[in-house]
């Protein structure tokens, strides 16, 4: 697939025509990385913009302690990056690869002309960095105020209204494979004692599981969703 085919996929270039995208095609070059590489460091950060052609990218954070904290997984489409004065909010963030994934850099000069052409292209982007901002925003309520079933139960939620979900049998199978390790890089605990609270709401049937695999009951998919309409 070229890059043109890529971009047309992207919701935030819904705004660009056709040649709009032939023009941002000349000023992007994709790289495909392997799993686990390391894309960005709170001390390797550059001003560059980049967009998730395939694959996905985990946005994570160090403890003092060396503690890894996941702040976000980015799939196909999403952006990342800071560049002439716009931040999309991962600056002081470690960013590496969960997966092989083509990623796409934007030159920095030829973009920033695109960006005074296009307003509607930087409505979106705004869009964009709002949504994130209110995503972060209440998961940093989730996990400071919630116990651990409930810290899994946002993120799994999340996850599933980010990555998309498929409906079987009154549950919702989260569209990314999960491990419990990466689970409790998001909720903050150790992965034993995720271990132990993915069984409890497993039996309660709030969830379901299978190998790196997690669905939703309906019903906690549609209350979650009436809780953050309403945040």
């Amino acid at each position: 697939m070229n890059n043109m085919l890529y971009l047309s996929q992207f919701n935030l270039m819904s705004s660009l025509s056709e040649a709009d995208l032939v023009e941002m095609d000349s000023m992007t070059s994709i790289t495909t990385l392997p799993k686990n590489t390391l894309i960005q460091t709170p001390d390797t950060l550059a001003e560059s913009f980049y967009f998730v052609k395939r694959g996905s990218v985990r946005l994570y954070t160090l403890s003092p302690e060396g503690k890894q904290f996941t702040l976000d997984i980015l799939k196909e489409g999403n952006v990342f990056g800071e560049m002439n004065g716009i931040s999309l909010g991962t600056r002081a963030m470690y960013i590496e690869t969960i997966e092989e994934s083509d990623i796409c850099l934007m030159n920095r000069q030829r973009f920033d002309q695109f960006l005074l052409e296009h307003p509607a292209f930087m409505m979106n982007l705004m869009k964009v960095l709002s949504e994130r901002i209110k995503s972060m925003s209440e998961l940093t309520q989730k996990l400071a105020l919630g116990n651990l079933h409930d810290k899994i139960m946002h993120t799994l939620f999340r996850l599933a209204s980010q990555m998309g979900s498929t409906e079987e049998e009154n549950y919702f199978r989260i569209h990314h494979a999960l491990t419990h390790q990466e689970i409790a890089w998001m909720v903050g605990a150790s992965r034993e004692s995720v271990t132990v609270a993915l069984q409890e709401l497993s039996r309660a049937g709030r969830i379901r599981t299978s190998f790196k695999s997690v669905s939703l009951h309906r019903d906690e998919m549609t209350s979650m969703h009436d809780l953050s309409a309403h945040m």
